[in-house]
């Protein structure tokens, strides 16, 4: 996999819009905050357009990403926000500059099918982690900023996690893939369908219901995603929904059952997601899973 070169002070970092509309009173505290990390923030010339509930049309996002990736001056590209609308514009998008100089792509969410497109197709890495919409406006660094600055410096070595009673313990080496688990779904069939073979993958999610993610666990577990990993490492599943009838399970039953006859190691309770805090992981990065009976430790 390609490591594009990590940060330093006074690179530019770029910000981009893929998915909803984002105000530029949102976006500001990331601007003051990646200035204050010694990091010269270029936001797209479209970012605060609006189209129905789009950051700008299909063309106009397409084009601020394109800019970012042939800018060889930038060194990263953060996105801003996620919602949904990436997967509008990753067929307009062309790669060829970017082949030329790799450099870091960051987000998490919608941001998943960029993940996909640049682990699978460019094998690149990518930081899966906090975006403007979350940098707190008071400008205080809580660990999800804390853990996107190390990333992007190269500091980040490993995390050590509390224990979880759905844990399964054992240890596991391999790249790391995955991201939100309804852009995964959404994502089968596709040619940037996620490979999990071999792999160690990584699923979160929010606000869905709870039949949901047993019907998008069981596609993956009945067309062989699950039975293949090294690994698998659950973040936050909050906000889940139910009906009237209830469904039975919580979010964490149902993907310990659509995984309990495997015997590879499962880290439950991974701080990263729609959650606080947000740690940020690298995807596509070889990576060491050990879970015991007392704690998870992924090491980078």
């Amino acid at each position: 996999m390609i490591v594009p070169p990590y940060l330093k002070k006074g690179d530019k970092i770029g910000i981009v819009a893929t998915a909803r509309k984002i105000t530029e009173a949102e976006v500001m505290p990331a601007v003051e905050k990646l200035k204050e990390w010694g990091l010269e923030p270029v936001p797209g010339k479209n970012i605060f357009k609006e189209s129905n509930q789009f950051a700008g049309t299909d063309d106009e996002r397409a084009s601020d990403f394109q800019e970012m990736l042939d800018d060889y001056s930038v060194r990263a590209i953060l996105c801003s926000r996620g919602g949904y609308g990436t997967v509008r514009i990753i067929d307009k998008l062309n790669f060829d500059n970017y082949k030329k100089i790799p450099k870091w792509l960051i987000g998490y969410s919608d941001v998943t099918v960029l993940h996909s497109y640049f682990n699978k197709i460019l094998s690149c890495e990518t930081i899966h982690a906090t975006m403007p919409l979350n940098f707190p406006s008071d400008g205080v660094d809580n660990d999800s900023l804390l853990t996107l600055k190390k990333v992007l410096f190269g500091e980040l070595t490993e995390y050590k996690i509390e224990h979880d009673v759905f844990n399964r313990s054992g240890e596991a080496m391999g790249k790391l893939v995955g991201g939100n688990l309804s852009i995964i779904y959404s994502l089968r069939g596709t040619f940037i369908d996620v490979d999990t073979f071999g792999k160690i993958l990584f699923i979160e999610d929010v606000d869905e219901y709870l039949y949901h993610i047993d019907r998008m666990m069981m596609n993956l577990k009945i067309c062989g995603k699950l039975s293949g990993l090294k690994a698998l490492i659950v973040g936050g599943f909050i906000d889940m929904k139910d009906n009237a009838v209830p469904y039975g399970k919580t979010a964490y039953e149902i993907i310990s059952d659509a995984v309990k006859e495997y015997n590879y190691p499962v880290c439950f309770g991974f701080p990263s997601g729609h959650i606080q805090p947000n740690n940020a992981i690298i995807l596509g990065r070889e990576v060491t899973l050990k879970v015991t009976g007392k704690c998870s430790v992924l090491s980078f």
